[in-house]
């Protein structure tokens, strides 16, 4: 009995010691918070200067650095799909200083794709805001006889056609995979070295079919040299709002947002990342703001932490199986 009863105490004296210690931790978190931020912040870029990742994080920056009171820095870190970058910030110092403008390719779609990736996307970051969206939109060359999604469906189903990327991997890519797996078709796949590269070989017809980012292919949708047949987002985009969603246009379940967002490292305090959230949301609540970004050929986004965090989650596993189904991997 005086066993059990000294066990107790131990007990009792070890939860009232935790206790302590965490309201020792508490205040000293908020009080991290509350200070936040006494130094210049720098937001990493995982692809060049004048992409589009780095459009929108210069948007973003200057309007944190107004709100916050202190310099947001801009520093691009390209290489390996964006894997330098992303990684350089997830093994960074959580203390809200070091931020990262990450993409559905670096947070969601690379996991599954590089096989020796030395960071987990999901489990090194948190997720801060979702910043804006840009669709890609299925082009065909003129000489296709189809003009619209249900009719390349049967083009497809009776005839051999092949389709350019911006390279192995990229939404380019990955829209076309899982374009071919729910519409059960198949086309050959000619990836070239960057978005833009393609285009002149679609357009001359040496390849017929690509879903190409939006802003670059609109001048070439508009004169007529490509006809579009859908965009790969789930509304139309105001950019083409003539042109239908692939869902509405025959492929039901088909969706794909190439997506850039904003993300700190795993255990950067509460306090701190709810107010990069809020201070981030309010930026884009700003009609000057979205206009800047719809300039940009995005669409802004809005909505909470954690339907974000869930979103997250849910791009990771659809691309997954998408990758895995296609048989797709980097070294």
């Amino acid at each position: 009995m005086n066993i059990q009863k000294r066990r107790l105490a131990a007990l009792a004296a070890a939860a009232t010691t935790a206790s302590l210690a965490l309201s020792a931790l508490l205040p000293a978190a908020h009080a991290q918070a509350d200070g936040y931020p006494d130094k210049p912040i720098r937001m990493v870029v995982p692809f060049g200067p004048g992409s589009l990742t780095d459009q929108l994080a210069r948007t973003v920056a200057s309007g944190l650095a107004e709100s916050l009171g202190q310099s947001v820095v801009v520093e691009n870190k390209a290489g390996a799909g964006g894997n330098i970058g992303a990684g350089y910030v997830a093994n960074s110092t959580p203390d809200g200083y070091t931020l990262l403008m990450g993409a559905a390719s670096t947070n969601a779609i690379n996991p599954s794709l590089y096989k020796n990736l030395k960071f987990d996307p999901l489990k090194d970051f948190v997720p801060v805001a979702n910043v804006a969206s840009v669709a890609n939109v299925l082009v065909v060359n003129p000489q296709v006889k189809a003009r619209s999604v249900a009719e390349l469906i049967d083009e497809l189903k009776a005839n051999s056609y092949s389709y350019a990327s911006g390279g192995a991997g990229g939404s380019q890519h990955l829209s076309a995979e899982l374009f071919k797996t729910l519409s059960g078709t198949d086309m050959v796949h000619i990836p070239y070295k960057g978005g833009s590269e393609p285009l002149p070989d679609l357009m001359s017809n040496r390849v017929q079919v690509m879903f190409c980012n939006l802003p670059v292919c609109l001048p070439h949708i508009q004169s007529g040299k490509l006809v579009a047949l859908g965009v790969t987002s789930t509304e139309r985009s105001p950019l083409l709002p003539e042109v239908p969603t692939i869902a509405q246009a025959g492929l039901p379940g088909y969706s794909v947002d190439g997506w850039f967002a904003l993300f700190a490292p795993a255990g950067v305090p509460a306090p701190i990342v709810e107010r990069l959230h809020q201070e981030t949301a309010s930026l884009l609540a700003k009609p000057e703001v979205q206009e800047q970004i719809r300039r940009q050929g995005a669409e802004p986004n809005q909505g909470s932490q954690q339907e974000f965090a869930r979103f997250v989650q849910a791009e990771h596993d659809k691309w997954a199986k998408v990758i895995r189904d296609a048989g797709i991997s980097i070294e």
